[in-house]
């Protein structure tokens, strides 16, 4: 009862308490940072799936094809697996042989009438779901409509579509292998920006220590305020990302079509949490290296 007693008689003020402001600026950068990576993550990813979305394949009709046998082509490209929809609406369009003539000659009506005929063909375009972009899938996309009674060929851009999806393995492989290093950089980081602060706290651990305070007792204040100075420094840290994400995006208008709303305040809820984890497992490594120290290795 006198040890509790003379326990409580040290000023609570001063028990787990340390100079946070620095530490929470530290945090901050450094969830600043990680968080940064990730929205860059987030953004190609999205990049990566707005090419794919871009990538199509034209599907070409016989000639002299009826009007029943092209709507029948067209109800069975929407309704197959690998179409893609937005609004619950198939991703599948038509272009006649004229439509394309006016697209792709400089002088459609003189032209076609010095080669006697419209050498080109009607055609429906079709996106397809993400799924579908590799090279294996495509292939087999081609071969399953160009069994289709009506169609005559199926083509899409083959080096396009092998070059892109190797260049964005290639770069997604890097991309991870790198946050998975900053990750490791900015636990280390946090982990040492808390250890110096409770090192001017040591002496006071001790002296806890030596009017018979338990470790649990020693380390709770300090590991609670240690979980929500590392929540505050995720808030601000995604503040922070919050500000420059606007800025880009009022500075660069089409960068836009990257964002992704939904995955970024998830981010941002990662950081909060992931800075008040952190920071209270690196207070409890710290605080347990200190409460077993003997009084020289304090000095």
């Amino acid at each position: 009862m006198a040890a509790k007693a003379r326990t409580r008689k040290i000023n609570k003020k001063k028990l787990g308490s340390y100079p946070f402001l620095s530490v929470v600026f530290s945090i901050s950068m450094a969830l600043f940072v990680l968080g940064l990576f990730a929205l860059l993550l987030l953004h190609a990813n999205n990049f990566q799936r707005l090419i794919q979305e871009n990538l199509e394949v034209q599907v070409y009709l016989e000639r002299d094809l009826s009007e029943a046998n092209r709507i029948k082509i067209s109800k069975t490209l929407a309704g197959k697996g690998y179409t893609a929809s937005k609004e619950n609406k198939a991703q599948v369009r038509y272009i006649s042989k004229e439509q394309a003539a006016k697209e792709f000659l400089d002088n459609p009506e003189e032209e076609i009438a010095l080669l006697g005929d419209n050498p080109l063909r009607d055609s429906y375009v079709l996106r397809l779901k993400p799924g579908y972009y590799q090279p294996d899938s495509l292939e087999l996309v081609q071969a399953d409509i160009q069994r289709l009674s009506g169609v005559h060929e199926v083509t899409y851009v083959k080096s396009l579509a092998e070059s892109l999806n190797e260049n964005l393995a290639k770069i997604s492989l890097v991309l991870l292998g790198f946050a998975a290093l900053l990750l490791i950089v900015v636990v280390v980081l946090i982990n040492n920006t808390i250890k110096l602060a409770l090192f001017s706290q040591r002496f006071l651990i001790r002296s806890m220590q030596l009017v018979g305070a338990t470790g649990r007792f020693i380390r709770k204040p300090f590991l609670t305020r240690a979980f929500f100075h590392g929540m505050l420094a995720g808030i601000v840290a995604s503040a922070l990302l919050y500000a420059l994400l606007h800025w880009a995006y009022d500075r660069v208008e089409d960068l836009q079509l990257l964002a992704d709303w939904q995955n970024t305040l998830l981010v941002f809820g990662i950081l909060v949490i992931a800075g008040g984890l952190v920071g209270w497992f690196s207070t409890w490594r710290a605080m347990n290296k200190y409460l077993q120290l003997s009084l020289d290795e304090l000095y």
